[in-house]
C-alpha cells in the first residue's frame, strides 16, 4: 500500500504551504486523483485520517478526493474517449496509436483554512 508515503508526501506540502501562509490550522484538504493514478481513494482517506491526526495543525482535518476521468486520444482519427471503458483501444477506428491525455494526476488541488 503506498498510499501511506503519498499521505507524508500531501502533509508535508500542506505544512510548508500553510508555514509560508502564517496558517495555524487547515480545516480540509482538497485532492485531484486520477481513475488510473493506481491510488485506491478509501486507503488513501484511511492513511489521511491516522497520518493527519498525529500533526497538530491537521488535527480532524478532512480529505476530500475529486476523481479525474481517464481519457485517452487516438492520433489516428482524434477522437477522445474513456480510458477505463476503451483501454488503449480507439473505440472508433481500433487503432492503438493512442496517448492518455489526463486520468494520472496526483495533486493538491485546495487547502481549506477555517476563520481563526
Amino acid at each position: 500500500m503506498h498510499e501511506l508515503g503519498i499521505v507524508f508526501y500531501i502533509i508535508r506540502d500542506v505544512k510548508k504551504v500553510a508555514e509560508e501562509n502564517h496558517v495555524g490550522h487547515v480545516s480540509g484538504v482538497v485532492m485531484n486523483i486520477g481513475e488510473v493514478s493506481t491510488i485506491v481513494p478509501e486507503y488513501l482517506t484511511d492513511c489521511w485520517r491516522w497520518a493527519a491526526d498525529k500533526e497538530p495543525l491537521l488535527k480532524g482535518c478532512q480529505l476530500k478526493v475529486c476523481t479525474i476521468p481517464a481519457v485517452t486520444r487516438c492520433e489516428d482519427c482524434g477522437e477522445e474517449y474513456g480510458t477505463v471503458r476503451h483501454g488503449k483501444t480507439c473505440p472508433r477506428c481500433g487503432s492503438k496509436n493512442t496517448y492518455l491525455l489526463r486520468g494520472r494526476e496526483v495533486e493538491i488541488k485546495e487547502i481549506e483554512v477555517a476563520d481563526e
